[in-house]
């Protein structure tokens, strides 16, 4: 019985350790894109978002559960973009941890280039924040300009990926 425990804590360990990232990734434009493009056997959720912007945290939640529901799914994966400076990436970790985000989460370190790649993403984007944008199988397919609901966002899912 005292290995059985054992084996059960060291498994919720990992899997409490995996669920959560400890420290953040900061990229590049072309390395973010080239990551979306290896990405192009699955339905992609890009979340663009900010620590500082109210309805990027409001709606983080929903991005969250969602994410949650569909994580075991080997045709989903979700990336929480960080439009946050590189000079404030504790902060951002710290947010990371408060709220529990489960998804993976980029700080895109590019900020004086946004006049370049925001149209690269998106031609109607004119900047604001939060924004969605979902690949299937590599190709873009829904751009989200604004804040999402909870349905929202998952009926923009099950579009692509029966749950």
């Amino acid at each position: 019985m005292g290995k059985f425990i054992s084996i059960v804590i060291v498994i919720l360990s990992f899997s409490v350790f995996k669920a959560q990232q400890k420290d953040i990734t900061s990229l590049r434009y072309e390395a973010l894109e080239k990551r979306i493009q290896e990405e192009n056997d699955k339905l992609l959720v890009i979340n663009f978002w900010s620590t500082t912007c109210a309805p990027c945290v409001k709606e983080l939640p929903h991005f969250i559960e969602i994410n949650n529901k569909y994580a075991a799914n080997p045709k989903f994966k979700m990336i929480l973009v960080s439009l946050d400076r590189l000079v404030d990436k504790e902060r951002v970790i710290k947010f990371m941890n408060t709220k529990n985000l489960t998804a993976e989460v980029i700080l895109l370190d590019d900020i004086k280039r946004m006049n370049t790649w925001i149209p690269r993403f998106e031609k109607d984007w004119d900047g604001n924040i939060p924004v969605t944008l979902f690949y299937n199988n590599g190709e873009k397919v829904f751009f989200n300009d604004g804040e999402m609901s909870r349905e929202e966002l998952e009926n923009t899912i099950k579009q692509y990926i029966k749950s």
